[in-house]
């Protein structure tokens, strides 16, 4: 994302947007388009369905989603009142709890289990830093109505997969089990006794914890409550042998699949509905926010929220974050390239170079015809920075002959001369040497 620039006007004559919230800009939409591309690619390898859900929602599906004792809801959500009802909204701060208020609403379940995925922006306030805003984009997945440790495992395996085909290193898999409910109400206590004992040791957000939600202590970030977190009871210890099952068949899949991972015990993940498995796909790549990808099992959250009980697995990886990743290796290039740039001189030029470009659009080929003044140096200068494989020219000369010229904007194509072509055969002959140009990269790749 890209922060609004300087200008020599003054401050008072500019609109800047608000903190924490960018401006997508044409030269970044690229790299933006390749990752949309590389997810929809991936969710359908997988056999997942798109859902979207609206942006605001009743706030009270995020207090009760979440958890009311979470820094989320607590310090967080943009929360307002409604001036025409008055009811509390709030724009979505992660879209689990929405996904499955929109499954309760409309009975997605009752046809069997659902394979959901989301993208789309979310929304919270917090102090902005690398790869984290205000408003940020999540591609979410949720596997809903599956039991087992199988779908646990395939989850993994697709973020593996992922990881692979947008060919980004250094990702570890951090791997966790919080238990069912009754281990972890045992672990709750075994908290309590252990950070009250502790207590001037704490520090506030701790204490304040301490009653309320004392797992989430061992999500401190504070560098001074570490080694006291590291001494905490540990829920692994604790699990029964039905827990430590479904934990053992999600890492023998991970086992056989050949896919590394460490079990990181302090691993609670921020949100109340989780259960069993947790997992972070975490780099250190990005400093302090090194968490690039989270998630684990949440079948409490469907009857808490109002539904029918049904398990539940799900994921939410930040864009920004994974855009970051790719820049860091190098990948600012992937510009929006179009297939023909049309190049165009006098009057009844303008009007065949517009009948051409419908022509060429019609057979499925990207086009930009040139637009405004300029003559044919100026234009081929616009036609080599658009990034397309070949201009198309067109003058009197070429109206007369109903005929036009074909220059290849790649050097190793033709050699960068100029071949006739009848306006008629243009789309079979482009679409051919198109075809050419994709075949001879793929030899070389």
């Amino acid at each position: 994302m890209t922060q609004p620039n300087d200008s020599s006007k003054p401050k008072a004559d500019r609109l800047p947007s608000v903190r924490g919230m960018n401006d997508m800009l044409p030269a970044e939409a690229g790299l933006w388009e390749f990752f949309e591309d590389s997810i929809r690619a991936w969710m359908h390898c997988y056999g997942y369905q798109q859902i979207r859900t609206p942006i605001l929602e009743h706030t009270r599906v995020f207090t009760r989603g979440i958890g009311e004792v979470t820094d989320i809801v607590e310090k967080e959500m943009y929360t307002f009142n409604d001036a025409l009802n008055g009811e509390s909204l709030t724009l979505r701060p992660e879209n689990t709890a929405s996904v499955v208020r929109a499954v309760i609403e409309h009975n997605l379940l009752h046809e069997g289990p659902k394979r959901l995925w989301y993208y789309g922006p979310m929304f919270r306030h917090e102090r902005p830093q690398r790869g984290r805003y205000r408003q940020f984009y999540q591609v979410g997945v949720e596997a809903l109505g599956f039991a087992g440790p199988d779908i646990d495992g395939e989850m993994l395996l697709m973020c593996n997969r992922l990881w692979e085909d947008l060919g980004l290193e250094n990702i570890q898999l951090q791997l966790n089990t919080l238990g069912n409910a009754e281990e972890r109400a045992q672990h709750r206590r075994a908290l309590v006794e252990y950070f009250t004992a502790h207590h001037d040791a704490l520090d506030e957000d701790s204490q304040r914890r301490l009653q309320t939600n004392p797992l989430r202590i061992l999500d401190s970030k504070n560098p001074a409550m570490q080694a006291l977190i590291e001494g905490a009871p540990k829920l692994l210890d604790l699990v029964g042998a039905e827990s430590r099952a479904h934990f053992e068949g999600v890492q023998k899949i991970l086992r056989d699949a050949g896919v590394p991972y460490k079990i990181n015990p302090r691993l609670v993940r921020g949100l109340d509905y989780y259960n069993l498995t947790v997992f972070e796909w975490v780099t250190d790549q990005l400093g302090a926010q090194g968490t690039v990808c989270g998630g684990g099992r949440y079948d409490p959250l469907i009857a808490q929220m109002g539904g029918k009980p049904a398990p539940a697995l799900g994921l939410a990886m930040g864009v920004e974050r994974i855009l970051e990743l790719l820049k860091a290796r190098g990948e600012e290039g992937y510009k929006p390239q179009t297939d023909v740039y049309v190049v165009h001189q006098g009057a009844g030029a303008q009007a065949a170079a517009f009948r051409v470009a419908e022509g060429l659009r019609d057979a499925g080929l990207d086009v930009l015809l040139h637009c405004g003044e300029g003559g044919f140096k100026a234009q081929f200068k616009k036609a080599d920075a658009s990034g397309a494989a070949f201009a198309v020219v067109i003058g009197e000369d070429e109206v007369k002959q109903q005929k036009a010229s074909v220059k290849s904007l790649r050097e190793q194509s033709h050699d960068g001369q100029q071949v006739k072509v009848p306006f008629k055969d243009l789309p079979d002959y482009l679409s051919e040497q198109l075809l050419g140009s994709e075949d001879d990269d793929s030899d070389e790749a």
